[in-house]
């Protein structure tokens, strides 16, 4: 009797909020509760020796309201990340507007196109905030390793018909409503150094985009795709654009400096056994700072399924950088690739030492890896990843002389087990061998380091969902 109570009243509610005028509307409320345990003795930098290692639990939990109906599609993510204890148990008042966790993750309508044009399989307006991610997610990802993930307010023009994709997006950020001016202060603000009469650009932009630097003032890309019979490729170009600003003063300018980011991506299956992923991307215009910038990406993976349980295969990452024995003057180039706004803890080791939250310098990198995967069950994967790093660049000594290339080796087990279809368990240990290069004033710049950091965790991920099928007459 209850239970049939309060299927009516839920059905009642969703009626009421959704005022739709279709016959028929789908209607989805799911979530996720992910917590995840943390050891850090060096995760993202070097500790010193000595450093006593650090433990917390941080959580997300999310509520994701969606619906479909003729013509329309809505969806809203309301998301809380907190670390446990930050927040006194009776109160909240003691949380700072800083660590105010909770926030609107997507918000977003697609509206469909398709009955002006019947033989296209899809052509929608995808506008609002949403996630944004392509391929690998090497370049354009949701970051959803990361607590609170990545979103951009933005909006995308969709197309797609036979295996083609095209989409072509574009946002205009701006920091408040306005009646004039249309400068754009992204964050942290901008700073600058004046040594001996000589001004230089000081911004507080870590080694990548990842590294949460400065906001984009507007981007604009398009995105081709095509699916094939052994997989698929695609060529991407994408402009984003950052607020100038004056050196002497560091107060905004009018105008932009654009980085336009041009590449193409493949992926294909060879022989059934073979796979084979590949990707170039190539950076050039101005940098966020203004300085012309060259900069290059390559990537290839080849992966071999071994058996029905065993994937393996090697992988290698060139990520071009700036050479650091070089002064930086008017004339200089930034030869450092960006990769912009993907999800790098899937590529360049899971301690996140390269293109995350930590900066290590302009050098770039090359990264050698070797991958495993285990599958003795459908539910349960064994993973090993070994990488290999390098600088792709000289790395100064500060005295006019260079160090070793050579940064470190890591190592990344993982274990991944799915109780239930909405309950995963996910355990992983990493440990690296680092360089005093790795440590180096030009790289992470940790005296005193300790050259063997470790991390490991555990994280528990609970997904409900439900779905109703409404039909209004």
């Amino acid at each position: 009797m209850k239970k049939n109570l309060m299927k009516k009243v839920f059905y009642g509610l969703a009626l009421l909020l959704l005022n739709f005028s279709s016959a028929k509307a789908q209607f989805t409320l799911t979530g996720q509760l992910r917590t995840r345990s943390e050891l850090r003795a060096g995760q993202g930098t070097l500790q010193q020796k000595g450093d006593v290692p650090a433990f917390f639990t941080s959580q997300r939990s999310r509520l994701n309201f969606g619906y479909t109906g003729y013509r329309i599609k809505v969806f809203t993510a309301i998301q809380d990340v907190r670390v446990w204890g930050q927040d006194a148990s009776t109160i909240n008042s003691t949380t700072t507007s800083g660590l105010n966790g909770l926030m609107l993750h997507e918000a977003w309508a697609e509206i469909n196109f398709n009955d002006t044009i019947s033989k296209i399989e899809n052509f929608s307006l995808k506008i609002g905030r949403q996630e944004i991610a392509y391929d690998d997610q090497r370049i354009l990802g949701n970051l959803d390793w990361l607590q609170q993930a990545r979103r951009h307010d933005a909006a995308i023009l969709k197309f797609s018909n036979k295996g083609w994709i095209a989409d072509l997006g574009a946002a205009y950020n701006q920091n408040s409503m306005l009646n004039t001016n249309n400068l754009y202060q992204g964050t942290p603000p901008l700073v600058a150094t004046v040594t001996s009469g000589t001004v230089t650009p000081t911004a507080p932009y870590t080694a990548g985009t990842n590294g949460i630097g400065t906001m984009y003032k507007s981007f604009q890309y398009l995105y081709l795709g095509r699916k094939f019979y052994f997989g698929n490729a695609s060529l991407l170009c994408f402009k984003d654009d950052f607020n100038k600003y004056n050196v002497v003063s560091t107060s905004l300018a009018r105008g932009v400096w654009s980085r336009i980011t041009t590449g193409a991506y493949i992926n294909a299956v060879i022989l059934k056994k073979l796979t084979v992923i590949a990707s170039a991307y190539n950076q050039s215009g101005k940098d966020k700072t203004g300085m012309t910038l060259n900069a290059n990406f390559a990537s290839l993976l080849l992966s071999y399924q071994l058996g029905r349980k065993i994937t393996l295969g090697p992988a290698v990452d060139y990520l071009s950088g700036t050479d650091g024995t070089k002064a930086v003057n008017s004339d200089s180039k930034n030869q450092t690739f960006d990769p912009l706004y993907g999800t790098p803890h899937k590529f360049y080791g899971y301690m996140d030492y390269f293109y995350a939250a930590n900066g290590f310098g302009k050098q770039g990198l090359i990264n050698y890896m070797f991958k495993v995967k285990y599958k003795p069950k459908d539910n349960l994967t064994i993973a090993l990843d070994v990488h290999a790093f390098a600088a792709a660049n000289k790395i100064s000594n500060g005295s006019g002389g260079t160090v070793d290339s050579y940064l470190g080796t890591e190592g990344d087990l993982t274990v991944n087990y799915s109780m239930t279809k909405i309950i995963n368990l996910e355990a992983g240990y990493s440990i690296m061998q680092a360089t005093n290069s790795m440590a180096s004033t030009a790289e992470k710049n940790v005296k005193n380091a300790q050259l063997m950091p470790q991390w490991a965790y555990v994280m528990i991920s609970i997904k409900p969902n439900f779905m109703a099928k409404i039909k209004q007459d």
